[in-house]
């Protein structure tokens, strides 16, 4: 690389850094005004909000927003750049634009973007697991819900069903288990109530009958009460999809495939997740030209216009990204497409800048 590369990417990646340590600060600020009547009612230790709440909270804030804090970042220094004729004496020295760009630039973006990966699909799942048990314990109520006609697949052959169910006592009310093979009902389970026992980690059914069917002949076992285990626990039957960002990437496909076999709702949430966190980074190297094609220009506004068209776009960005899985999560479109549209669109607009940007 030349000088003149190196010191674009002192410039990026030195831009890129005081934004994240300016805007990390002013988050923390904001976020403790906020929370200290919280921590003070519910006595949490100090230790525990700084290393477990605001050590977890940082990296999830931070690489939530990184591809528009590039964004910004690429506009801010770029404008200084073109305000002081540096681009105009690069592209006079014989260095082409698409070179500036696709040399110094995305070198970066792809440096950036690379960590972005590693920190959505391991780092910051693990940092949310821990900020979130923060959370429920000292900033949320007690998580309550109370379902109605609950019905799932266990595994290939046992079919669970419930006509209610609250995770606050973890009692389900009329409950049924059924074991079809070969198309066929083999035995069928049932019980007025049925209630986990954290002590003996089993459940306990009340008022209960199995009835066995082979062939022409059946058989029925009655009894009051029973304590056994099962292979579901009561963790399977809540529906809060925000603990899908407490799982790293492996572990969430592994939870989509198990909620997909037991017919759960809400797994277009999880699958969202799963997409956003490797199309979100990807969309650093679109913005990033967009960026460069736009501050590139010298105009007459100078910094200050660039960043009025820079918070545009990234409003637009965010805007289209939350239109669009919204028809994923609350519509039929597929939750693969909804992440990647924005993406697409962003990416025909930076075409199109890169294509018109003054040469």
């Amino acid at each position: 690389m030349k000088k003149i590369d190196w010191y674009i990417i002192k410039k990026f990646l030195g831009t890129f850094v005081f934004t994240i340590l300016l805007f990390s600060v002013v988050t923390v600020v904001i976020d403790v005004s906020e929370r200290i009547d919280d921590f003070l009612e519910n006595e949490a230790p100090l230790k525990l909000i700084v290393f477990q709440y605001y050590l977890n909270f940082i990296p999830y804030i931070v690489f939530l927003l990184s591809p528009l804090f590039i964004f910004v970042a690429t506009i801010f220094f770029t404008s200084k750049l073109a305000s002081r004729s540096e681009i105009v004496a690069m592209l006079a020295g014989g260095i082409s634009f698409y070179r500036i760009l696709f040399v110094p630039y995305l070198f970066c973006a792809s440096l950036l973007v690379g960590i972005q990966l590693y920190a959505n699909h391991y780092l910051v799942p693990n940092a949310n697991d821990d900020r979130i048990a923060f959370e429920n314990k000292y900033l949320k109520k007690k998580y309550i819900s109370r379902d109605k006609n609950v019905h799932m697949q266990i595994d290939p052959e046992h079919y669970i069903y419930m006509e209610t169910y609250n995770n606050r006592d973890t009692m389900g009310r009329k409950f049924t288990l059924e074991r079809i093979a070969d198309k066929k009902l083999k035995s069928k389970l049932f019980a007025q109530t049925i209630k986990w026992n954290g002590q003996k980690q089993s459940w306990r059914l009340s008022q209960y009958y199995t009835r066995y069917i082979d062939g022409n002949k059946e058989r029925i076992v009655r009894g009051t009460n029973l304590d056994t285990t099962f292979v579901f626990f009561p963790k399977d039957f809540e529906r809060r999809v925000a603990f899908k960002a407490t799982m790293t990437t492996p572990q969430l496909t592994e939870h989509i495939n198990k909620e997909r076999m037991k017919g759960a709702p809400n797994i277009e949430f999880y699958e969202v997740e799963r997409h956003q966190r490797t199309a979100v980074p990807i969309a650093t190297f679109i913005l990033t030209m967009i960026a460069f094609s736009i501050a590139s220009r010298k105009v007459r506004g100078g910094m200050g216009f660039h960043i009025f068209i820079g918070i545009a776009i990234s409003a637009a960005y965010i805007v289209s990204l939350q239109f669009s899985t919204t028809f994923a999560t609350n519509g039929n479109l597929s939750p693969l497409l909804s992440v990647w549209i924005p993406n697409i669109i962003f990416g025909i607009l930076a075409f199109y800048l890169m294509l018109t940007a003054p040469k």
